[in-house]
């Protein structure tokens, strides 16, 4: 046979391509979320999944590079030595049930997260318990390993078949210079292969296809559709660890503090600059004789799109809508980034968690945190969940930074566990209801922080009266449902909402109480067909949720269309109940008006090693990588994701610059905002 090895290497790369090349075009179909149309952004398509072959056909060289070195070694190399292919084999039947099992990772989380899998994912080994819990009860596990385990065993033959019909073979042969040539050439379209790129190639320093060029075109989903997990892995796992750019906050401090309205702080040695303001009584306070009660509900994965309040056709949310009616209604509220520990961060600190690799919770060096929360001296405090508040680490920031807090967590109801997440949700508002009703004479802040409407969506047998529906399929993808388990579960925490509301005005503290609801985040939606396309094409719709501050008996209902965001809601009720606080973190009372004229809010596109930034108005979207590349603005109300850069450059440059200098100066406030040992010991 002529050049066997040659053969046995190129038919390896060959065939690991095929297979993950394949895999691609199924998470295209399957689970991107981009549709199959030939239509509009064909050639944007066309060139992502261009750019995916391209990473796919890296990771098959890099594979296959292991046996080349043991096929290349003189005389004692695999070709003529049967120790050295049983070092290929044992290579092989490693690497690749390992590369199988991220990829069948990945499918889950992009299907749970709408996030291609990352370095950041390890995060979930701080609590294996939990996270093994929730993979068990929310996945086919049993099905996924017995597939796991046949692929890679039919790939495992079938490149033991390879190697017998090649380097089982003699070598015919040819002269020295026709197997130098031969090689060269393998050589370098190997290397080519291995860079991703034959185009404008510096030899001197040839720089690889990276994974940003996947996300040329503005669309986060279509950006995802061209990375490959592996690589992926590989790329923010070995990112570097750089906290905060603390050069870039003192250079834009002014414009920081301008924001803010806070005084520009005063450099100090060894000091992270602290944006501190002190915020007076405000002439928009509530009149009362006693102070209300608050009662923060925290809507596990309700985004604004599974609502008939924000227009989902099937109107799964009644309850919520009323309660909206009769509300301050907060029509472009977001969080400042997804995931359940950034939202309980932010809603505490009051700081948007820009952290790269984990969630700040999970980060001992950031806590205790400043909390506003602590400015409520006349207020009892609670925190209810049914399940354990050691997840991601949550109860050390709620207990360090604010010590008077009282957490009510597994372990304290009498109702039992129905899953991973603890107590139903049902159940949780009837024992908070409960531990209301004995609150005495003090007026009482509570955060209630549902789980049910998060896999497994668990539906408890103990549902008060709750009927599940089915319907088609096409008719639940159409309204942003993935599944009829899904759309029961937004339905149950509507019910559960209505159940809780009517328990309140039972119980007696419903005149006096202010609900503050809100969704943590949105569930991952590939297609919203009654939404403009902004939402899910720029990932927008993972952080716009409902927002609703409810006190028929104290607060008119009213709408308000100016961008916010959950960092506001502190120094919102703070104003409303006429508190005098200082702050020194990213929220501000919504009731005072924005310097920087339209309402801006920051946002966190995409989390991570390499992070997409965000600012938010009434009308405007702008996204650029954290360098401050790729940068686009664009309308959030269009059907036609197209950057309008150009045609509107004065906002343009007025959001782009606010983009920068909030994510920077929110990284430098995850630790400036932490208190320091003297404060503690006071």
């Amino acid at each position: 046979m002529l050049f066997p090895r040659l053969r046995y290497l190129a038919s390896g790369v060959a065939a690991l391509f095929l297979v993950f090349a394949a895999l691609r075009v199924g998470f295209w179909l399957g689970a991107s979320g981009v549709p199959f149309s030939l239509s509009g952004d064909a050639g944007a398509l066309l060139k992502t999944l261009g750019v995916g072959f391209r990473f796919d056909l890296r990771l098959a060289i890099l594979l296959m590079l292991p046996p080349a070195l043991l096929l290349i070694l003189p005389r004692w190399n695999a070709g003529n030595a049967r120790g050295w292919r049983w070092g290929m084999r044992a290579w092989l039947g490693m690497a690749l049930p390992t590369v199988g099992l991220v990829y069948i990772s990945d499918f889950g989380y992009y299907a749970w997260t709408g996030l291609r899998i990352n370095a950041s994912v390890f995060r979930f080994f701080s609590n294996p318990d939990i996270s093994a819990q929730l993979v068990w009860e929310h996945y086919p596990v049993i099905r996924l390993a017995l597939l796991w385990l046949f692929v890679s065993a039919a790939l495992f033959w079938g490149f033991v078949r390879l190697e017998r019909r090649t380097l089982g073979r003699s070598a015919r042969p040819v002269r020295r210079w026709v197997t130098a040539t031969a090689v060269g050439l393998f050589s370098v379209v190997g290397v080519l292969g291995a860079l991703g790129r034959v185009d404008n190639l510096n030899l001197e320093n040839p720089v690889p296809l990276r994974w940003s060029d996947a996300f040329f075109s503005g669309s986060t989903q279509m950006g995802a559709l061209g990375l490959n997990p592996v690589l992926f892995i590989w790329d923010t796992w070995f990112a570097p660890p750089d906290h905060y750019d603390l050069a870039y906050v003192e250079a834009h401090i002014g414009e920081i503090a301008a924001y803010l309205g806070a005084p520009v702080p005063v450099a100090a040695a060894n000091r992270l600059p602290r944006f501190e303001r002190h915020v007076p009584p405000q002439a928009h306070r509530l009149e009362f004789v006693t102070p209300p009660n608050i009662i923060f509900i925290h809507l596990e994965s309700l985004g604004g799109s599974v609502t008939g309040l924000h227009g989902n056709p099937l109107n799964p949310t009644p309850n919520l809508d009323r309660i909206a009616r009769e509300s301050w209604d907060l029509r472009n509220f977001y969080v400042p980034v997804t995931g359940t520990a950034k939202t309980v961060w932010a809603s505490f600190t009051g700081i948007p968690d820009v952290s790269r690799t984990k969630s700040a919770t999970r980060n001992p060096f950031l806590l205790p945190q400043r909390s506003l929360l602590n400015a409520f001296a006349a207020y009892d405090k609670h925190y209810a969940l049914g399940g354990n508040a050691g997840w991601a680490n949550m109860s050390a920031l709620l207990k360090s930074s604010v010590p008077d807090i009282r957490l009510h967590e597994e372990g304290d109801w009498q109702s039992p566990n129905i899953d991973v997440w603890g107590i139903s949700d049902l159940a949780l508002f009837r024992e908070v209801d409960a531990l209301l009703r004995r609150a005495g004479d003090r007026p009482f802040i509570a955060f209630i922080q549902t789980a049910d409407n998060h896999p497994p969506f668990t539906i408890p047998k103990d549902n008060d009266g709750f009927e599940r529906k089915t319907l088609p399929d096409d008719v639940l993808r159409r309204s942003g449902f993935r599944s009829v388990a899904q759309y029961n579960a937004v339905r149950f925490l509507d019910h559960c909402l209505g159940r809780f509301i009517e328990m309140a005005k039972k119980s007696g503290y419903y005149d006096n109480t202010i609900f503050v609801l809100y969704g943590d985040h949105n569930g991952r939606v590939a297609d919203l067909p009654f939404k403009p396309k902004a939402y899910s094409e720029l990932n927008l719709e993972s952080l716009h949720v409902p927002g609703i501050i409810h006190a028929p008996r104290l607060i008119a209902p009213r709408v308000t269309e100016e961008a916010t965001s959950l960092v506001d809601f502190l120094p919102t009720l703070a104003g409303l109940l006429g508190l005098d606080y200082r702050t020194a973190t990213m929220g501000r009372d919504i009731q005072l008006p924005a310097p920087e004229g339209e309402r801006a809010v920051p946002l966190l596109l995409r989390e991570g090693t390499f992070p997409l930034l965000g600012v938010v108005t009434r009308r405007y979207l702008l996204s650029m990588n954290a360098d401050g590349s790729n940068a686009g603005l664009y309308a959030v109300d269009a059907d036609d994701v197209k950057n309008l850069a150009d045609e509107n450059p004065q906002e343009f440059a007025r959001l782009a610059a606010l983009a920068r200098n909030l994510h920077e100066a929110a990284r430098v406030m995850l630790y400036s905002n932490k208190v320091e040992k003297e404060e503690r010991s006071e």
